[in-house]
């Protein structure tokens, strides 16, 4: 039976094998920013469970990029090989596996959210915060605005990155352009308050995020996949706020620069209306994004059954539906949804005694 969800998709040379990719989810488990057997089960349960894409938590770039202590990171040799077989092991269980790198800017040097997540000063062992400007983006402290050679290094930064990605053996690099992060702060007028090439007209604010795209492509081969997470709206009202319309405009250049697939979230420095959270209310920016640009798009937000998976990639409203929470309370999602929407279940050899043959006709 030909069932949308369970259907392939090609990007550049990656083919996978369905629709669902599981999405970025912090962990808090990485001192020095390495990965360990916790990343192995918690990533490979869900290739096991069949999910087509899985994408890592977001990943820092440097020290400095990360949010608490207990971040990921790739930059350096050891965080490589701490990555490597958990790669390998996604990778064998016929998933794809792509690594999200970010930088969090102002929103970064943080306690774990288990010691209350407050933000922690260079004399508790924290750090200096960077943004695009300097203001309160946690309403704790206030950062400093990145110079120019700063803002260079931070390029440089995520090309040599993204080098570790390719020698890792990722299938492909998302970049975290959303949730109020350092491309945020320098693409909403809300963060940026810059008078120079970085700051003032569109093309100004977008140009961290375009810099920073070309210096990945620049550096990884061709045929892997390049995806970049956006926040479509910054759910707020003020003036200067950034709308669906300025998302459009900012895909359609990153087209032109090469990024394949973009994820369209929300939200980062202001929250939703509650009335208005209910399942798929984010569908709508991919779905608009994918409409005016024709790029590949994933869907987020309060996607909770098979049948609304399998809706959004049918309709066309999207080509790619990302799962968290709900792959958090069900590793083995994509194996229950095939089942329910009478697919062939994606079930690793061991598992096949605990699901019969479909009835065919």
């Amino acid at each position: 039976m030909n069932v949308p969800l369970f259907s392939p998709l090609q990007i550049r040379s990656l083919l996978l094998k369905n629709r669902l990719v599981m999405s970025p989810m912090q962990q808090y488990l990485s001192p020095e920013g390495l990965v360990g057997a916790w990343h192995l089960v918690h990533l490979g349960s869900r290739a096991v469970g069949g999910v087509g894409l899985v994408i890592t938590e977001a990943t820092a770039v440097s020290p400095e990029g990360r949010n608490t202590l207990f971040d990921t990171g790739l930059w350096n040799e050891a965080q490589v090989a701490a990555w490597r077989p958990v790669v390998q092991f996604v990778q064998a269980q016929g998933a794809k596996i792509a690594v999200q790198l970010w930088h969090a800017g102002g929103k970064g040097s943080h306690a774990h959210p288990a010691a209350g997540f407050h933000y922690l000063p260079p004399a508790e062992g924290g750090w200096v915060t960077k943004s695009a400007s300097a203001v309160a983006l946690d309403k704790q402290h206030t950062s400093e605005a990145l110079t120019l050679t700063e803002i260079a290094d931070l390029v440089a930064d995520f090309a040599q990155a993204a080098k570790r990605a390719v020698q890792t053996g990722f299938d492909a690099i998302e970049l975290h352009a959303g949730h109020g992060y350092l491309f945020h702060q320098f693409y909403s007028a809300l963060a940026n308050h810059r008078t120079d090439a970085y700051g003032g007209s569109f093309e100004n604010r977008i140009r961290l995020l375009v810099e920073a795209v070309d210096a990945i492509r620049a550096v990884i081969p061709d045929a892997m996949p390049l995806l970049v997470r956006l926040s479509a709206v910054d759910f707020s009202d003020e003036e200067h706020a950034w709308h669906l319309a300025d998302s459009v405009r900012l895909v359609a250049v990153l087209q032109q620069h090469g990024v394949d697939v973009v994820t369209a979230s929300a939200g980062g420095f202001g929250m939703p209306d509650r009335a208005k959270v209910v399942p798929l209310y984010q569908v709508p920016y991919a779905e608009k994004i994918k409409a005016d640009t024709g790029i590949f798009t994933g869907a987020v937000g309060l996607i909770t059954t098979s049948e609304q998976a399998n809706a959004l990639i049918a309709s066309g409203q999207a080509d790619l539906v990302l799962l968290a929470r709900e792959l958090l309370r069900d590793p083995y999602f994509a194996l229950r949804a095939a089942t329910e929407l009478h697919a062939d279940p994606p079930v690793p050899v061991p598992y096949v005694r605990a699901f019969p043959p479909l009835t065919k006709g």
